[in-house]
């Protein structure tokens, strides 16, 4: 990342080098899940994008209790341990909210 510290330009600012969004996805009120393994040793998570940031920990405490399984949150993405995209997708579309699966 190329991150300048000191500028003599007059009209520059500190955030003008920052990006809006970290979330690859449009904020459409579509939550997204997508099975992630990069960066992982191969150990497969879902990753659930889209969830309003004041139902985060909410949702993710939810799903990892009633999976049985560990998870985080993390940037505002929740990730789930292991393969279970479909179990995912029923709970999260039982809760109420609008699924869309992407990749693979």
């Amino acid at each position: 990342m190329n991150k300048i510290v000191y500028s003599t330009d007059p009209g520059w600012r500190a955030d003008d080098g920052l990006p809006a969004s970290t979330s690859p996805f449009p904020a459409d009120g579509l939550v997204r899940l997508r099975r992630e393994t990069k960066g992982r040793k191969g150990a497969g998570v879902i990753c659930v994008y889209g969830v309003p940031a004041e139902q985060l920990k909410e949702q993710a405490k939810r799903l990892k209790s009633q999976l049985g399984t560990g998870g985080a949150i993390k940037d505002g993405v929740i990730e789930i341990q292991g393969d279970r995209l479909e179990q995912v997708a029923a709970l999260l579309t039982k809760a109420g909210f609008r699924i869309k699966k992407v990749g693979g």
